[in-house]
């Protein structure tokens, strides 16, 4: 009765179907600067599944960002979506387990069978590593349906899908160097709780009162992702990238470059949307649908970043 009365959030199948075009057209994009070392259906499934799990750790991690009663609400507002994330992603990782199966094994992806399939999975660190991000996306599913609401539940939550956002990057290109390995895991982790708890935010914020009591905490959290992204960006970049001219030169290198600026951008633009979009909501000048503008703009800069990474992770 006296709450403030949540505005009407626009259909979300919008956001979903913007995001799928920007990962296509930005997974075509790195595709050309790559060539001949980039494969596109690798780098369109490895984004969807990165993305997919970036947005379920998000949404496991939001309701910390508020406090008291307020947190148990956006607790329950996340539950349903988080259970459709996992499932996404959960879907999203099996299928490209397939297609770096059949790369594996050199065969078309609709022709592999069963027992390529489980011998990829149980023989292969790649395997080994997207079966624990697999079954991290499965158990955060089972526990948005089944488990207690609770501050205890959500951190064991919010844990397990770091764990399996983070468990490919130790079979990635860089588990060979304990610098690189160790700066992939970081960068991985700090690019999903930024991205994925500005995700968390769209889908379950409503008023601009709830606006003003969590993006304070969201932009400081967001600003200690982006020291640790970029910190751990530039120690993986000096173990991949052997000299200045190899990011023209290379297809790699390109794709660094183009990563790089992109990620330059984003910060510029959060910098941005910190100093005039959090005192405006922070005062509650800001209407949540200017919220949520400012949260499409900066999410649509991050899926483009996300995707590149993903193309890098793939090329070579």
């Amino acid at each position: 009765m006296g709450g403030p009365t949540p505005d009407v959030n626009p259909p979300p199948w919008r956001a979903v179907v913007g995001g799928i075009g920007v990962i296509a057209a930005t997974s075509v994009a790195a595709w050309a600067l790559a060539q001949p070392l980039n494969s596109l259906s690798a780098t369109a499934t490895r984004a969807a599944a990165d993305c997919a799990a970036i947005v379920t750790l998000g949404l496991a991690v939001v309701p910390l960002l508020d406090t008291g009663r307020y947190r148990g609400e956006l607790s329950r507002s996340a539950a349903v979506p988080l259970a459709v994330g996992a499932a996404v992603w959960l879907l999203t990782e099996l299928v490209r387990l397939v297609v770096v199966s059949a790369q594996t094994a050199a065969l078309p992806a609709g022709t592999v069978g069963v027992a390529t399939y489980i011998e990829f999975i149980t023989h292969t660190a790649a395997g080994r590593a997207g079966a624990v991000s697999a079954v991290a996306a499965a158990v955060v599913c089972g526990m948005a349906v089944a488990a207690p609401r609770t501050t205890a539940v959500t951190l064991a939550t919010a844990g397990i899908a770091a764990s399996g956002l983070a468990a490919r990057t130790l079979a990635g290109h860089l588990a060979e160097s304990p610098l690189g390995g160790v700066a992939v895991a970081v960068h991985a982790l700090a690019a999903g709780l930024w991205c994925g708890a500005l995700v968390g935010l769209l889908a379950t914020v409503a008023h601009r009162g709830q606006w003003a009591r969590v993006l304070p905490r969201f932009s400081t959290l967001a600003l200690c992702c982006v020291g640790a992204l970029v910190l751990a960006g530039l120690a993986g970049a000096m173990v991949t990238v052997g000299s200045p001219g190899d990011l023209i030169t290379t297809g790699y290198g390109r794709l660094m470059t183009a990563k790089l600026l992109v990620t330059a951008a984003l910060t510029a633009l959060a910098w941005r949307n910190r100093s005039r979009w959090l005192p405006a909501a922070r005062g509650h000048r800001a209407s949540a649908g200017l919220s949520r503008s400012r949260s499409l703009v900066e999410l649509a800069v991050m899926t483009v970043a996300l995707t590149l990474a993903a193309a890098l992770a793939v090329t070579g």
